[in-house]
Order: C-alpha cells, then sequence, then structure tokens
C-alpha cells in the first residue's frame, strides 16, 4: 500500500491525522496545498516528504507552464521549489528531492517539455523509494537478532514511498520468523506509533505490544526486547542522526542495557555537507502540540513548552545504519562515504 500518489494531474495522499479511526483520502491540485499537507503533518515521514515534494514541484509547474518564456518559468518556478523546500526544515529527503526535481526543470527545452520531465521524474523518485525500502527490508532482516524488537514513530508505508524503512525492516523479519514480538511506543506528543504504527503492525498480522514512551527502560531491563530500530530524517557525515524526539534517550538504554541499537533510511537521508549532528538544524513545533489533547487543554495554564519535533542520536550509540547500498558500521566516516560514492558511481 501506498500512502501517496500521482493522480494524472494531482496529488492523491492519505491523510495520517484521521488515522487510525478513518481512512481519509485527500485530492491537491496545486503546490501550495501540498505544503500545508507537509506542515500540518498529513503526510510525514522523511522519504514520504521527499516524495510529496517532488510532485509539488510539478504541481507548480502545471501552474507555471503559461509563463512565458522558458526563463520566466523557470525563475518562478525556482521559487515555488524553494517556499516546498523549506516546508521542514530537518529532514534531508525533502530538499534531496526538491534539487533533483529543479535539476530536470532547468534542462528542459520548454516548459511543456519540463512539465512532462518532471512528471516522470517524480513518479520515478516515489518508485526508487519503494525499491530501495525492501532491499533495506533485506538487509536489515538479515541483521537483526532474533527475538523481539523495539522501534519509535512510525517508519512503515506511511512513512515513506511505499513499504517502510525500519518498519519495512521489522515486517520482512516477521516474515522471515526471525522476530518473535514487535514493542512498538506511542510517541509522544503527537502518537505517531500509537496511531500509525500499531495501525500497521495489526494490519500485517505481526504480534505487536504498544507502551508508553517512558516505559522503555523498564522494558528493556526486564529483557524483552533484543534489538531496536528506528527510522532518520538526515544523518550527517559522521553519523550522527536526527530523528523523531524520543529517539536519543532510547539509544542511551539500549547502550546501557547491551542491546543493538540500528538506524535504517535511505541514501538519500545521509547529508555529507555537515560532518555532525550539531548543523542539523532541529524544528520546533506549536506548543498546543503538548498542552491539548484532541483539542481539549490537559496543561495548566501559563505554563511554558519544549517541544523540538527531533533529536539527534550521537553516532556512538548507534550499531548499524541500514540504507538500500548496504550497511554502514563505525566508523561511519569511512562506511558512510563508501556507500553514498556508491550511489554517486
Amino acid at each position: 500500500m501506498r500512502c501517496i500518489d500521482w493522480a494524472g494531474d494531482r496529488v492523491r495522499l492519505l491523510d495520517q491525522t484521521c488515522l487510525p479511526s478513518d481512512e481519509v483520502w485527500l485530492e491537491l491540485s496545486d503546490h501550495g496545498s501540498v505544503i500545508a499537507a507537509i506542515k500540518e503533518m498529513r503526510i510525514r515521514g522523511a522519504p514520504a516528504i521527499g516524495v510529496a515534494g517532488a510532485y509539488a514541484v510539478v504541481l507548480a509547474a502545471q501552474q507555471l507552464r503559461g509563463a512565458g518564456s522558458k526563463a520566466a518559468f523557470v525563475a518562478q518556478l525556482d521559487t515555488a521549489a524553494q517556499e516546498i523546500a523549506n516546508a521542514r526544515p530537518t529532514g534531508a529527503n525533502l530538499a534531496w528531492a526538491v534539487r533533483r526535481m529543479i535539476d530536470v526543470a532547468h534542462k528542459a527545452a520548454s516548459p511543456e517539455a519540463a512539465l512532462t520531465a518532471l512528471t516522470a521524474e517524480a513518479r520515478a523518485i516515489q518508485r526508487q523509494d519503494e525499491e530501495a525500502n525492501r532491499r533495506m527490508g533485506r538487509l536489515g532482516a538479515d541483521l537483526l537478532p532474533a527475538g523481539a524488537v523495539l522501534t519509535h514513530c512510525n517508519t512503515g508505508f506511511l512513512a515513506t514511498g511505499g513499504y517502510g524503512t525500519a518498519l519495512g525492516v521489522i515486517l520482512t523479519a516477521w516474515c522471515d520468523g526471525k522476530l518473535k514480538h514487535v514493542y512498538a511506543t506511542e510517541t509522544r506528543p503527537l502518537l505517531q506509533g500509537a496511531r500509525l504504527t500499531a495501525w500497521e503492525l495489526a494490519r500485517a498480522g505481526a504480534e505487536a505490544t504498544l507502551l508508553p514512551d517512558s516505559a522503555a527502560g523498564e522494558l528493556m531491563r526486564r529483557g524483552k526486547v533484543q534489538s531496536a530500530i528506528v527510522g532518520a530524517d538526515r544523518i550527517a557525515a559522521n553519523g550522527d542522526t536526527a530523528n523523531k524526539i524520543g529517539t536519543y534517550v532510547l539509544a542511551v538504554l539500549a547502550k546501557e542495557h547491551r542491546i543493538p541499537f540500528y538506524i535504517a533510511a535511505p541514501t538519500s537521508t545521509v547529508d555529507m555537507t555537515i560532518s555532525s549532528g550539531r548543523e542539523i538544524n532541529v524544528e520546533e513545533r506549536a506548543p498546543e502540540e503538548v498542552t491539548h489533547l484532541a483539542g481539549q487543554r490537559v496543561a495548566a495554564q501559563g505554563v511554558s513548552v519544549f517541544n523540538t519535533a527531533f533529536d539527534v542520536t550521537p553516532a556512538k550509540y548507534i550499531a548499524a545504519i541500514v540504507t538500500e547500498r548496504g550497511v554502514a558500521a563505525p566508523p561511519y566516516e569511512a562506511s558512510l562515504k563508501t556507500l553514498m560514492e556508491s550511489r554517486d558511481g
């Protein structure tokens, strides 16, 4: 199943804010609506956001193809593309996909030729992401130890172009008969684990248990899990990884309990232009996400809020990084460079 697709002249996406109670599909015909959907987390997950950004560029091109000359078209498309790329700053995939699309537009002979080429490119980005996820699923499943696994946030088909990153690894290992149980954190404050990961695991028929984020340490202390695997929104050249808030805590706990902690992400998530996680721009979101639940205030009036959407896990806590090109191991400066050069070649 896919959470996003191209419907001829518009983007069709599954509104993840309505899950798990309702499956609502949105049809968006302009790039501004896609930007809003990204900001409102109607679509989320770094790879899926990248796919959405690519389709948003196509929608912008549709609107601008009557701009006149090729130069005028490209100039206006560049402006729209920058707006799209800025929709969510932490994840690498969005800016990566938009850059790839704009390169195609600049090479086209005319606005109409650009639109045709951009449509094909966006669909290729989605197809390639799904193919990469399936390769990661196989590589990661072979890597995971047998037993039970813990995951955080949502990294399945809802977060990607199709199939999933960390959850794709988990479901591949589950189908292999290697895993006996999956533990998923609820993922405060927007409950992506409770609303989305639990929904995907139930659909897949995997035996799963949902737990509060704060219960992970006790779960590990009891010896209930043999590994942990999560996705990523941006990976620095040294292996430092930005992911959903709460990932850093899990990685530290896993290290303390001698549980291998893995990352699964496509190479489009790796940003070799930054040397470490200190350079990652971590998004801060509205305080209402913490002070309110289902539209009702649950926090005392007047309290201040710290609501970063992501945190950065230092590479020293990460046992391996699974990509579609292979598994990177410490030291990541060398192994990630090798994988990225393989992709570029």
